[in-house]
Parts: C-alpha cells; sequence; structure tokens
C-alpha cells in the first residue's frame, strides 16, 4: 500500500457520514430475510438479539421492526453516532471491540454481516469472538456470521473501484497478499461540504481464513457448527463461493431443570 500519504485515518470513521449513501447496494432485504428465516428454523422469534459489529444500525432497525429487542455492538463511535442519529427508540448501542465486548447477560441470538468478521485479522481473534459469543448466548443460541472467502479477495487483486456521484467520490485501491490471506483496502473519499470537497483516507484490513479452518475454531470455541451455506443459499458453502455462511449454536449451559440425553 502506499506509505506517504498523510493523514490516513482509521477505518470507519471519515466514511461513516456517506457509508449509507454509498453503500445503497447492499442487498439489505435480502439478508434481512435470510437472517429471520435462520432464526425462525431454530424457533427464535423474539427475544434479544446482539448485531455485532452493527455499523450504521440498519439490519438492527430491520430486525427491531420485526419484533426482535436489539443491541447494536461496534467499535467506530463515528458508525453509531449514524445509527442514534436515526432516533430509533429502544436499540441499545453500545461502544465496543468485537474481540472484548460484555453485555450485561446472555441473549437469544448473534449475528454479524457485512463481512464484520472478515476483519479480524488472525486466528486467536476469530478465536476469542466466538468463544465471546458462546458465552454470552442463551443456552442452545444461535450465531450467525457471514465471511467473505479468499476466492472473493483473489478476484480482487490489486483492482481500483471508483464511486463517482455528483456529491462525492469513493475510490477503493485494493492490494490482496496470497501468502497472508490479507487485503488491504485504501479508501478515498471526497464529500462535498459547500462549495468544496473535502478528502478524507482511512485505510482498511481484512483478512479470510479457509472454510476448514474456521470450522476448527468453532469447535474449539466450545460452539457447535449447525451449517456452513452459501450466502443466502441452503446449499453447502466451499471455497469457490465470494461469500458463506455460518450458523453456530451455543453449548455447556443449561436451562434450570433441563437434563443431558
Amino acid at each position: 500500500m502506499k506509505e506517504d500519504i498523510l493523514e490516513v485515518e482509521d477505518c470507519y470513521t471519515g466514511f461513516a457520514k456517506v457509508y449509507d449513501s454509498f453503500m445503497d447496494n447492499i442487498p439489505y432485504e435480502d439478508w434481512f430475510k435470510n437472517l429471520v428465516s435462520i432464526l425462525e428454523e431454530e424457533e427464535i422469534r423474539d427475544g434479544l438479539i446482539l448485531d455485532l459489529a452493527c455499523g450504521t444500525g440498519i439490519l438492527t432497525e430491520m430486525m427491531q421492526e420485526a419484533g426482535y429487542d436489539m443491541i447494536g455492538l461496534d467499535f467506530s463511535e463515528e458508525m453509531l453516532d449514524e445509527a442514534r442519529r436515526k432516533g430509533s427508540p429502544g436499540i441499545l448501542y453500545l461502544n465496543q471491540d468485537m474481540r472484548e465486548f460484555e453485555l450485561y447477560g446472555t441473549v437469544r441470538a448473534i449475528y454479524c454481516l457485512c463481512d464484520g468478521m472478515n476483519y479480524l485479522t488472525s486466528k486467536e481473534d476469530v478465536l476469542e469472538v466466538l468463544k465471546l459469543a458462546n458465552n454470552y448466548l442463551d443456552p442452545h443460541g444461535i450465531f450467525v456470521f457471514d465471511y467473505k472467502t479468499n476466492h472473493y479477495f483473489s478476484g480482487l487483486g490489486a483492482q481500483t473501484i471508483v464511486d463517482n456521484r455528483e456529491t462525492g467520490c469513493l475510490i477503493w485501491e485494493n492490494d490482496y497478499h496470497k501468502e497472508t490471506r490479507t487485503n488491504e483496502y485504501l479508501l478515498t473519499i471526497f464529500e462535498q461540504e459547500g462549495e468544496f470537497f473535502v478528502r478524507r483516507m482511512e485505510e482498511h484490513i481484512q483478512m479470510a481464513l479457509e472454510i476448514e479452518e474456521i470450522k476448527v475454531l468453532i469447535k474449539e470455541s466450545g460452539m457447535e457448527l449447525v451449517a456452513c451455506t452459501k450466502a443466502l443459499s441452503k446449499e453447502a458453502g466451499s471455497e469457490e463461493d465470494d461469500r458463506v455462511y455460518f450458523i453456530c449454536r451455543e453449548q455447556g449451559k443449561h436451562w434450570e431443570g433441563e437434563i443431558d440425553g
């Protein structure tokens, strides 16, 4: 990546203000319907749900409208400011790092979508998040997360993607490192402020472990793997897919009076 650019900000700082407008191509409605379908299959139709790496709270609000009690958690205060600005009453937003998040009690389900788990750039971090999810889930609760594969990142290569609009411009410069399975994005944002355009720059780093590595970490965390599927599908996920879903079940806790076997 470029080393000589000054004032490169942390990810999701300056980008937060324009995130919703530039990310309007994300199929949130499809993701929402798929998530609700997964939860309903586990007979989770209400109750307290955690949106991990919730960003600006678009899915969080959709889940609340569907009848769930919602907590949204994100490390970026700027993204949470945008979520809170929408003014949905009853949603608790927490500014925490997902690698060490703390809740007041357990929840019925946790989900992490829009490649939030890809921002964990070591096996140790992925394992820690899985352990925390297992800890904060109700007995037999569900953790659902999506994951971009190496197939997706290798397809990006060193592409530069430009999204030019009347009110601003977004430039993604990709740099994929096959040996470490990491992708660096240098994000340049030109945002209109009055008669001028202000330039901001952020660096994002994502990683893609192999599906089998994730499955091993799920087992090590104490959770049970329910399924690994192709995104928005019931088909088994593979390394040839761009994005897969992992569905994991809590293990280790019991409701009062519940007996093994």
